[in-house]
C-alpha cells in the first residue's frame, strides 16, 4: 500500500510536470535579455586553397578572440592562425581581413561607430610568418585595405587618404584637402553610406601601382545638427551634412593616384549626379565606374583607362522608375563580366563580353535572383540564390553560364544561404525556417548533398519546447487584385468561435520583405507573447515590397504611401470579415518606413484601425534624404503632390484612434524633426496622443535597458488601447 502511494505520487508529479513543461510564457526581460539568441558562424572566410575556411571564435574563459582554420573535409580545426592572448597589447579583436596571399591579417581592436556602416578603429597588421603585430597608425582610422601583394595598407584619417609601406614602415599621405563638413577623400558622405550602402570609396588596382578614389565636396550641402545631452553639465552638438530631398548633394569626383609618381589626377566623368560604385577589373589599367543621374533611372557602366584616362561606356541600364545598384558586378578571367538587371521584369543574371556585348541572359523566369554567389571558371558554372520555390523561400542553385543544366542544390524548404569554398568544391549552407533555428552544414557544390553538419541551434529549439506558443501560419490574402503574402500568429488556445483583437505589423518599404520563411527575430518572440495574451498578430507584404517582380515593386513610384496604405487598410477590412476577428479592435504598428505607414493607416483608415504605434517614422518625405527619397519620388519641386498627399503630417485632422509616437533624439537617419513636427501638427489640430522621445538614441533605439523600456511601453499601450 505504501509502495503504491509512492508510485501514485511520482506519477502525479510527472503528469503535473508534463502539463506545465510547455506552459512557460515569454517575458520581455527574456526577449531583450538575450535568452533566445542563436549561434552563428562569425566572420566565415573561405581560404584560397579551397580546402580550408577560417572563423572568428571567442573564448569566454580567457575573454580572447582567435581566427581558427578548419578543414572542409573533416570540419576539424587544423590550426589557430592568430589568438589575441598570444599578442602583446591586443587582448581582443572584433574582426579580421586577410591579405590576398593570406600571410597577413588586419585586426581591429578598438572601434567607435560613426554612422550605420562606418567606424573608426585601432588596427594592427598581423604577420603569420613572423607572428608579430604591427600598429597601422597611432590614430583611429577608417577602412584600412591591403594592396594586392600585401606590401601596403591604405586607409583614411581625418578625411584624407594615406598608405603605409609595411616593409619600410613609411607612411605616405595621398590627399591633403580633407576637412570635416567640407571635403572627404576615400570614404563616403552620410547619404552615400546610408543609401548606396558602402563606406570605402577607394580601390587598389591589381598591381598595387594605383589607387582610384572618390572625393566628396560637401560645402554646398545643408547642415543638420543634433543635440547630445550625455551626462555633463552642458550638452554637445553633432553637426553633419545631410541633403534633404530637393537640396544640394555633395559634388563627387573621380581621381586616380599613381603610387610611383606620387601624383593624383582628376578623371572627368560627364553628365552624372552619383558615382555609386568603383571597381578595378582584372586588367590593372582598367577601372570600372558606375554612374547614375539624379532620378537614378539610368545607370551606366564605364571603363576608365588608367594610362590615358580615356573613358568608354560599356553598358547602360534604364528603367521608367529606377535602377537598383548592386554588388553583383563580377569580372571573369577574360574580363567579361556578370551583371544583374530587372530589364525583363524580374531580377536576373546576364553575361557580357569585356566590350559590353550581351553574350547571354543566364537566368530567366517569373521569379527573382536574390543573391549572386560566384562563377566556377573551371566548370563554367554560376551559383546563385533565388525565390524559384516561392517568394517567401530562398534556395541555392547552380547553372551553366550558357543558361543550361540548372540544378537546385538546397533541399529544405525555407531560407538557404551559401558560402562557397574558393575552389567551388564545397559550400557551407545556412538554413532556417519559421520552425527551425539556424543550421550550418557542409555541402557538395556539385550535388548539394549534405556532407556533414557543422553547427545547429538544437539547444534553443529544445528550450522553446517549454513555451506555450503557436508557430507562424503562412498564407496569402487577396487584396486589390493581388495575392499578398501573409503570416499569422494565433494564441495556442485559439478558438474560432471567439472574437480576438488583431495587431498588424508591417514595414512596406520599396523592395522589402517581412513575410519570409525564416527563423525568429526578437520581435517574433514579442508577437508570440502578445498572442498568448489573447491577440492575433498578422503581417502582410503589400504592393511595393520585393521579390515578386519589377511591376509589383515599382507600382508605388512617385506616390510612396498611397498603394501600400490602401493595401493595409483593405487587408484590415478583409480580416474584419472573419468570424474570429473583433472588427472594432484592429491595430497596426511599424518602425521607420513602417512607422510612416502605421501613422498613415490610422489617419486614412480611421474607420478601421483603433490604434497605431509609430516608431522613428518619416512624417513628411520632405524631411528625408535625397538619394532614397528621390529614387522613388523624384524631387519635391517636380512632385509636390506626391510628397504632400501621402505624408501623415498633412492628415492629422483625421485622427480618431489612439496613437503612440516614438523617436530617438540622436537619430541621424530619420531625424527627430519628423516626430517634433508631427507632434506640433497634432497639438494644433487639438488631437490627443501619446509621445515618447529617447535621449541620445539613434534610429535603432537601443542600449542598456532602452529596448526593454520601449517594448514594455508598447505592450502596455496595446493592452490599454486594443
Amino acid at each position: 500500500m505504501k509502495k503504491s502511494n509512492t508510485i501514485l505520487a511520482v506519477l502525479c508529479l510527472f503528469i503535473t510536470w508534463s502539463s506545465t513543461a510547455q506552459d512557460k510564457q515569454f517575458t520581455l526581460e527574456e526577449i531583450w535579455g538575450g535568452a533566445f539568441r542563436t549561434n552563428y558562424m562569425d566572420a566565415l572566410h573561405s581560404m584560397k586553397d579551397g580546402e580550408h575556411y577560417s572563423v572568428l571564435n571567442y573564448d569566454r574563459v580567457t575573454q580572447s578572440t582567435s581566427v581558427d582554420k578548419y578543414s572542409y573535409t573533416t570540419l576539424s580545426k587544423v590550426s589557430t592562425i592568430v589568438d589575441s592572448k598570444d599578442i602583446d597589447n591586443i587582448p581582443f579583436f572584433r574582426s579580421y581581413t586577410f591579405s590576398n596571399d593570406e600571410t597577413k591579417l588586419l585586426l581591429i581592436t578598438e572601434s567607435v561607430p560613426v554612422y550605420r556602416h562606418s567606424q573608426l578603429g585601432t588596427y594592427y597588421v598581423y604577420d603569420t610568418k613572423t607572428k608579430k603585430a604591427t600598429l597601422v597608425s597611432n590614430q583611429k582610422i577608417q577602412e584600412p585595405t591591403f594592396s594586392n601583394d600585401g606590401s601596403k595598407v591604405a586607409y583614411v584619417y581625418n578625411n584624407n587618404i594615406f598608405y603605409k609601406n609595411l616593409e619600410t614602415g613609411k607612411e605616405v599621405q595621398v590627399t591633403f584637402d580633407g576637412k570635416k563638413n567640407e571635403t572627404i577623400n576615400g570614404v563616403t558622405d552620410w547619404v552615400y553610406e546610408e543609401e548606396f550602402a558602402f563606406v570605402r570609396a577607394f580601390e587598389w588596382n591589381k598591381s598595387g601601382t594605383k589607387i582610384a578614389y572618390l572625393r566628396f565636396d560637401e560645402r554646398e550641402v545643408p547642415e543638420f545638427s543634433m543635440d547630445v545631452y550625455g551626462n555633463q553639465l552642458y550638452q554637445t552638438q553633432q553637426v553633419f551634412k545631410y541633403p534633404k530631398a530637393g537640396e544640394e548633394n555633395s559634388i563627387v569626383t573621380l581621381h586616380m593616384y599613381d603610387v610611383d609618381k606620387a601624383k593624383s589626377t582628376h578623371v572627368s566623368v560627364n553628365n552624372y549626379e552619383y558615382i555609386p560604385r568603383i571597381k578595378w577589373t582584372n586588367d590593372a589599367n582598367i577601372l570600372s565606374v558606375q554612374k547614375t543621374n539624379r532620378h537614378q533611372n539610368k545607370l551606366e557602366l564605364l571603363f576608365v583607362n588608367a594610362t590615358d584616362f580615356s573613358i568608354k561606356t560599356v553598358l547602360t541600364d534604364t528603367d521608367e522608375a529606377y535602377v537598383d545598384v548592386t554588388d553583383n558586378l563580377t569580372f571573369l578571367n577574360d574580363n567579361s563580366f556578370i551583371w544583374t538587371s530587372e530589364k525583363d521584369g524580374y531580377n536576373h543574371i546576364y553575361h557580357y563580353s569585356k566590350t559590353g556585348k550581351l553574350l547571354n541572359q543566364v537566368t530567366k523566369g517569373n521569379w527573382e535572383v536574390t543573391n549572386y554567389y560566384g562563377f566556377n571558371e573551371k566548370k563554367g558554372m554560376i551559383y546563385y540564390q533565388s525565390v524559384e520555390n516561392g517568394s517567401i523561400n530562398r534556395d541555392v542553385y547552380a547553372v551553366n553560364i550558357n543558361g543550361k543544366g540548372k540544378k537546385r542544390l538546397s533541399s529544405k524548404t525555407g531560407t538557404n544561404n551559401a558560402t562557397f569554398s574558393a575552389s567551388f568544391a564545397y559550400y557551407i549552407n545556412t538554413f532556417s525556417n519559421s520552425t527551425t533555428p539556424y543550421e550550418f552544414t557542409l555541402n557538395s557544390a556539385k550535388t548539394g548533398k549534405v556532407i556533414k553538419e557543422i553547427k545547429n541551434n538544437q539547444a534553443l529549439a529544445d528550450k522553446l519546447k517549454e513555451y506555450d506558443y503557436a508557430s507562424k501560419e503562412f498564407s496569402t490574402i487577396k487584396i486589390n487584385g493581388n495575392d499578398l503574402n501573409m503570416w499569422t500568429i494565433k494564441p495556442k488556445s485559439f478558438d474560432a468561435s471567439k472574437k480576438y483583437p488583431v495587431l498588424m505589423y508591417q514595414y512596406s518599404g520599396p523592395g522589402s520583405q517581412q513575410v519570409a520563411n525564416r527563423w525568429n527575430s526578437s520581435n517574433d518572440y514579442w508577437y508570440y507573447m502578445l498572442a498568448e495574451q489573447g491577440y492575433i498578430v498578422v503581417c502582410i507584404d503589400g504592393r511595393g515590397t520585393g521579390y515578386k517582380g519589377r511591376d509589383f515593386k515599382k507600382v508605388t513610384q512617385k506616390e510612396l504611401g498611397k498603394y501600400e496604405v490602401e493595401d493595409q487598410i483593405s487587408a484590415a477590412k478583409e480580416l474584419a470579415k472573419r468570424n474570429y476577428v473583433d472588427a472594432d479592435r484592429i491595430g497596426i504598428w511599424g518602425w521607420s518606413y513602417g512607422g510612416f505607414m502605421s501613422s498613415n493607416c490610422l489617419l486614412k483608415g480611421n474607420d478601421v484601425f483603433k490604434m497605431a504605434i509609430a516608431v522613428a517614422p518619416v512624417t513628411s518625405w520632405r524631411f528625408y534624404d535625397t538619394i532614397y527619397t528621390e529614387r522613388y519620388m523624384t524631387t519635391p519641386q517636380e512632385n509636390a503632390s506626391g510628397y504632400d498627399d501621402n505624408s501623415p503630417i498633412n492628415h492629422v485632422d483625421k485622427l480618431k484612434g489612439s496613437y503612440l509616437l516614438v523617436h530617438g533624439m540622436a537619430d541621424d537617419n530619420v531625424h527627430v524633426q519628423n516626430a517634433m513636427r508631427m507632434a506640433e501638427a497634432l497639438i494644433q489640430a487639438n488631437k490627443q496622443f501619446d509621445y515618447m522621445v529617447y535621449p541620445d538614441k539613434n534610429h535603432g533605439i537601443y542600449g542598456g535597458n532602452t529596448r526593454l523600456h520601449l517594448y514594455t511601453m508598447m505592450t502596455n499601450f496595446i493592452k490599454n488601447n486594443l
